[in-house]
This record gives structure tokens, sequence and C-alpha cells, in this order.
């Protein structure tokens, strides 16, 4: 584990076997590269980041893992974006994929395998989601994965409701010579679902077990009713294949949601993002968790190269 310097801040980089993983816990608790040294001496990214020349507003950047907490993509108010209903009934704000990626965290522990922050909420923060609350993610690397952990702790006196989640970018294709076609995806899915203008969840496309990476049908889609908590991806047959698990059941709650999302065909990733739900999950209830008063609820992700 060794400091860095990065357009004018510090990250932290880990080495674990092969892997390097680099972090700015402090700015969004936000992983934002992993890449494996291969035997040959060659690397292969796996967590995607860009080349950048400012870091002026890294919450939008395209690239590592940012958090999504409380909320997972829009939330809607009566029809309209930016906003949810607070169990009081009071509308208040709530940014595109909650306000965590964009809020600092302190840093609790930092070590040769990886580190946990704890949400420090800003006056936003305070606004959208007015609780007494510890918000914590705690990171724990490996020669060739790593586990990410949310918690929630209520220290408020009424329940406290949140739809949490992941949004890792990753390198696709990340071979020599291959397309993203190349590659397929397995989703042990019994459902599809996507989101409509209104915030209101419809019927997905329909998808087989296993499909090509380029499928377009895959982009914008929530895929539920889990049959197993494991995506795969990555070239049939061959070494090196990306999992990614929803959770530490092996069959997970039939609410939680593996999405799937890529801008265009031309972009260097691919994203397949673990969620406790679908997005929206205030107003349409699908995904909604609540933490009771002097309670704690954790979710759980694992991503492994196989």
């Amino acid at each position: 584990m060794e400091k860095v310097p990065y357009l004018g801040r510090t990250l932290t980089r880990w080495q674990v076997g092969n892997s390097t993983f680099l972090a700015m816990p402090e700015h969004g608790a936000r992983l934002m590269h992993w890449h494996l040294t291969l035997g040959d001496g060659s690397v292969r990214d796996v967590v995607y980041w860009p080349e950048l020349k400012t870091l002026d507003d890294f919450h939008k950047v395209r690239g590592g893992n940012p958090v999504l907490f409380p909320f997972n993509a829009r939330t809607f108010d009566q029809g309209q974006t930016g906003f949810w209903r607070d169990p009081a009934g009071v509308r208040r704000p709530m940014p595109q994929h909650g306000f965590a990626r964009h809020s600092e965290f302190k840093v609790t522990r930092l070590d040769a395998r990886g580190f946990t922050a704890v949400l420090v909420p800003g006056e936003d923060a305070k606004a959208a989601y007015p609780f007494n609350y510890e918000f914590t993610v705690a990171y724990r690397f490996s020669e060739l994965g790593l586990s990410c952990e949310f918690t929630l702790h209520n220290y408020d006196s009424k329940p406290i409701p949140w739809s949490a989640g992941h949004h890792f970018y990753f390198t696709a294709p990340w071979s020599e010579g291959l397309k993203r076609g190349d590659y397929v995806i397995r989703i042990p899915a019994t459902k599809t679902l996507r989101q409509d203008a209104t915030g209101q969840l419809v019927t997905g496309p329909a998808l087989k077990p296993e499909e090509p990476l380029n499928n377009e049908a895959l982009v914008d889609t929530f895929h539920l009713g889990l049959k197993s908590n494991t995506v795969v991806f990555g070239q049939p047959g061959a070494p090196g294949q990306v999992a990614v698990r929803n959770g530490t059941a092996a069959v997970p709650p039939p609410e939680a949601t593996f999405v799937t999302w890529t801008p265009d065909a031309a972009a260097p990733y691919f994203c397949v993002e673990p969620w406790m739900g679908p997005p929206n999950a205030p107003e349409t209830k699908v995904g909604l968790h609540w933490v009771e008063p002097g309670k704690t609820q954790s979710f759980v992700v694992e991503v492994a190269v196989k």
C-alpha cells in the first residue's frame, strides 16, 4: 500500500498478488481502477478508468465503481424525477444515484488489504435524507478479486429506507483482437424490467440465460428473480472471465437486481451493476429495504476474475 500523487491530489495504491487497486477513499469511497499483471508481463485492466486532465467533477467520471446510496438511479415523485417522498410524506430532493458518490468520507481503516470509510453528510445530503444514521463502505482486496460491504446503521427513532448499489465499469473487451461481441454474459434471471419516463417499472426485453455482450437489448435492463447470486461474463471457455456476486445468499431475494448498461457500442467498458433492488424504490416499493431503529443492515458484493 502506498500514496501516489494524481492530478493535484493523492490516491492510494494497493498491490495484492498480481492485482493493483487504486482508490481515493475520502472522495466518494470510490474504487477507481483495478488491473492484473499477467504471466507474460502484460497488463489487463479489469475495472476501467479513463485518462483525465483534471479531477473537476470527479463524481461524474465514467469509470471505477461509484457508490450508489441511498437509492439507485433516478427517483421520482408523482412523475417528476430528482425527488422522492420520505416516510413522513415530505417531498425531498434526491440526485440521480443518490449523494454518496459526490460526498466526502472519513477513512477509519486503511491497511494492506483495503479500506473502510464512513460517509460525512453535507448539507445537501441532510436535506435529501434527514435521518440519524451511519453509512460505511468497506473494501477488501485479494489476489484475483474484491469484496465490498455497505453497512447502514440506524441511530434514529424511526425506520430508515434504502436501496443501494454499485456501478462497476468493467473494461470490455480486454483481450487484443477481440470485440465486445466475442464475449457472452450469463445472467440467471427469470424477469427483466425497465423504467419508463415517469419512473414506473415496465416489462423488459425477453433475454436468453446467455447473451452476447453486444446485444443492444441488454442496455438499461434490470434483471430480477435471480436463480443464483452470480453473473459471469467473458470469452466462452477461456480463462479470465469476470464473476459478480449480488449478496451472500446463494439465491438472492426476488427483488435483488443486476443492471446491464453501456452508453454505446464504441465505449471501452460495459457496466454490470449489482443493486439491492430496481430504481425508484421509494415510490414503487420494489426492492425497498427498511432498517429499524437501533439496527444495522449490510449489502455485500464480490467480484472475481476466474
